[in-house]
């Protein structure tokens, strides 16, 4: 089959060493950046196709920071490439240590519908800078935004360095039987624990980049009008097929009125007085995504929206109240346009009930004191988030990203996407000039200077 021969072409490939060359990584990478640069109408118009995408989100969330990923990683890529000379203790006398960065190899990136050029370009980009061959494998679903990769990929890159394979998920399932060197999912939890196990029986290194419920806390003390615009586009950006979207929200009791009633003025404002036919508002991505986010306006009060229109997929932005904490929408991650809305008394109680569900991918907290804030940081485990603002954090190339527990393991983005692909070798250099008797057992009184030496 076409994946195994495109297999043994990368593997073939890899050991020339060409992909190790840093001039060669450059220019790999500048001949993607402008790639994105020749094929941006192509983008723009395969994720309206997709997704029902504005020009401006689809250049926010999907071709500008591929392009500032680009520009940031370049730029340093040598330096992060140098073998980094690190300390090395006393009973090692006459050495020197370093950590070598080399590439895992062959890696295979299996990339997601929901922002489908981003997510399959920007750990490609980290691939490219740690020196590996990559086999990407698009989502089905986003048809027309695989095909604009296919070509925009085939257009400057050898099969043998770099490929595209399209494909359902048996394809997918094909290529986890070959044994790559490295994988990088993003996707579901349930997917991703099938790949983990899958790549267990090669012991094959993953990153997983899932998801999970993200919740958003607002404080007593919380500025309401940023608080409400804020969420208003981190929630309903790509209709909230977002998987750092807030999920749900947790307001102080006292304050949940005035936030609806300034919730509903923002989405007016983002999205008109019909979000069903506005230009700006994302659709759902199939029809069994659409009947699973149907079903979800049947377990609260909806205060907020729950307009639908099935023939085009779309959910208007809707909040529902008076949700039940074992209610279906809340058992999953919703990834979609609806948004279950709690109060509290007392912060404490907040933090507690987001302590009883896995850990989430990530987590945003609006408050003017930084007690709290510091104390909701501190007290509650998740990939990462924000204070007084919403998605945000993704777009720091010095920050992390990526989630822990049911949420991902291991991250990427910036000098952390070069660590992703890469394996850090330890080498010690050792001197000839002498040798350090204290370690042989034969030396006399050898243990008593080891002890000198460790104690």
């Amino acid at each position: 089959m076409r994946h195994k021969e495109i297999f043994e072409k990368q593997k073939e490939f890899y050991l020339t060493g060409k992909t190790k060359e840093i001039a060669f990584r450059l220019e790999s990478l500048r001949k993607l950046q402008s790639a994105i640069k020749r094929y941006e109408p192509d983008i723009t118009t395969a994720l309206k196709k997709d997704l029902h995408r504005s020009e401006f989100d689809a250049y926010l969330s999907e071709i500008g920071p591929t392009l500032d990923e680009i520009k940031y990683v370049s730029k340093r890529l040598k330096t992060w490439a140098k073998p980094r000379k690190v300390p090395t203790p006393q009973v090692l006398m006459g050495s020197k240590s370093y950590v070598y960065p080399e590439p895992y190899g062959l890696t295979l990136i299996i990339s997601p519908w929901n922002y489908p050029f981003n997510l399959a370009v920007m750990p490609l980009i980290g691939a490219i800078a740690a020196g590996n061959c990559v086999t990407l494998k698009p989502s089905e679903w986003a048809p027309h935004t695989s095909q604009v990769i296919m070509q925009m990929i085939k257009g400057i890159f050898e099969e043998e360095y770099i490929a595209v394979i399209e494909g359902d998920v048996e394809t997918s399932k094909a290529l986890l039987d070959l044994p790559f060197d490295h994988i990088f999912f993003t996707g579901s939890a349930q997917v991703g624990k099938t790949i983990m196990e899958k790549a267990a029986q090669t012991l094959t290194p993953v990153t997983l980049e899932l998801g999970g419920k993200s919740p958003v806390i607002i404080d007593k003390d919380a500025n309401i009008e940023l608080a409400a615009r804020r969420i208003v586009w981190g929630k309903w950006l790509n209709a909230g097929q977002t998987c750092v979207a807030p999920d749900y929200v947790l307001i102080h009791e006292e304050r949940k009125d005035v936030w609806l009633a300034q919730l509903k003025q923002e989405i007016a404002r983002f999205y008109g007085t019909d979000p069903l036919t506005s230009e700006n508002y994302g659709h759902i991505v199939n029809e069994r995504h659409f009947s699973r986010l149907e079903a979800f306006l049947a377990d609260g009060e909806i205060v907020i929206g729950g307009k639908t229109d099935a023939q085009r997929r779309v959910i208007e932005p809707t909040v529902l109240t008076g949700v039940s904490w074992e209610a279906p929408v809340m058992q999953e991650e919703i990834f979609g346009p609806i948004l279950p809305v709690f109060t509290y008394t007392d912060l404490d109680e907040a933090i507690a009930e987001i302590r009883k569900k896995e850990k989430p991918l990530a987590l945003y907290f609006f408050s003017e004191n930084e007690q709290n804030q510091e104390k909701v940081i501190r007290s509650l485990p998740f990939g990462g988030g924000c204070i007084n603002d919403t998605i945000v954090h993704i777009g720091n190339p010095h920050l992390p990203f990526g989630g822990v527990g049911t949420s991902g393991l291991g991250n990427y983005h910036g000098k952390y996407s070069f660590d992703c692909f890469s394996h850090e070798k330890a080498i010690v250099k050792q001197t000839t000039q002498f040798d350090m008797p204290l370690r042989y057992s034969f030396t006399k009184n050898a243990l008593n200077w080891l002890k000198k030496f460790y104690g």
